[in-house]
């Protein structure tokens, strides 16, 4: 018989000698979604594992201890305060993307703003827009079936009515279909074929097509913001996450593009991370 408080133990140890950084607070994850409850009760309860608690936890630390990220093994994770459903085909949420909300929360737009999201993932920029927007016209443009079932699912999960379309945000057939938006979000592609070769394990699990910007990790923004700038209204705001050290080339793209008010916003660790654009006509 063993004891639940034994599983957490086991789970501390294997991480912890697999080189797991975060072990204690990984081992804390993996027993709360293995018992679904929360630690300190765990702890201090009698609880005693099932064969098939025991056999999940020991798949779970096989794959953990192969590089995969907790967040897949959770199948899910927070992102502004909201849980969003997360596994093997779309990127996981990032602390750094709340920077884009953050932004998006402190423009001025109305309630009934239309706002597209670009390269949506899971849908976490666009479900949380419209959770605090929600008489807004939000939609969601993602290219992968498997992200666009990882967006369904999370709209159904926080009864966001958003628009879901299908298609390449690097077409002009796609931007053609949008116009009057009035804000743009978008966290695309941006890292750089060095950084490519240099990826932690975990991140080698997550798609590669939602990781990969172009030698320089700028490909996407020099094809968006000419493309898309005709889709926005007068006045309208595009804003793109953007890797460490690129932003001043992002806003240098949209004043090549006639965008104003070009602004750059840092994220919670001081990194310059967000890039605004007003549309200038």
């Amino acid at each position: 018989m063993v004891t639940a408080p034994e599983v957490y133990s086991h789970i501390r140890k294997v991480l912890t000698q697999g080189g797991i950084e975060s072990a204690e607070f990984e081992a804390m994850c993996l027993t709360e979604h293995i018992f679904k409850k929360k630690l300190p009760q765990i702890l201090m309860g009698h609880d005693t594992a099932t064969k098939e608690q025991i056999n999940y936890t020991d798949n779970l630390l096989y794959r953990r201890t192969q590089g995969e990220p907790l967040q897949y093994l959770l199948g899910s994770w927070e992102f502004y305060g909201l849980e969003f459903f997360v596994g093997k085909g779309v990127l996981i949420p990032r602390q750094d993307t709340e920077t884009l909300i953050e932004t998006a929360l402190s423009l001025k737009l109305p309630k009934d703003a239309k706002i597209v999201d670009l390269c949506s993932g899971s849908g976490c920029i666009a479900i949380t827009m419209k959770t605090r927007f929600p008489q807004a016209n939000v939609t969601a443009v993602e290219i992968s079936d498997v992200a666009a079932g990882y967006i369904n699912k999370n709209s159904e999960l926080h009864h966001a009515d958003i628009n879901l379309v299908m298609g390449d945000v690097l077409s002009h057939k796609t931007a053609e279909g949008f116009s009057g938006v009035d804000l743009i979000l978008c966290n695309p592609p941006y890292l750089t074929e060095k950084d490519m070769s240099e990826l932690q394990k975990e991140v080698t699990f997550e798609p590669k097509l939602a990781l990969y910007g172009g030698e320089d990790g700028l490909d996407f923004y020099r094809q968006i913001i000419p493309l898309w700038k005709k889709t926005l209204a007068k006045d309208g705001v595009m804003a793109f996450e953007a890797g460490m050290g690129q932003t001043a080339d992002v806003a240098e793209i949209f004043e090549n593009n006639g965008f104003t008010d070009i602004d750059i916003q840092n994220d919670l660790c001081g990194i310059d991370r967000v890039v605004t654009g007003r549309n200038g006509g």
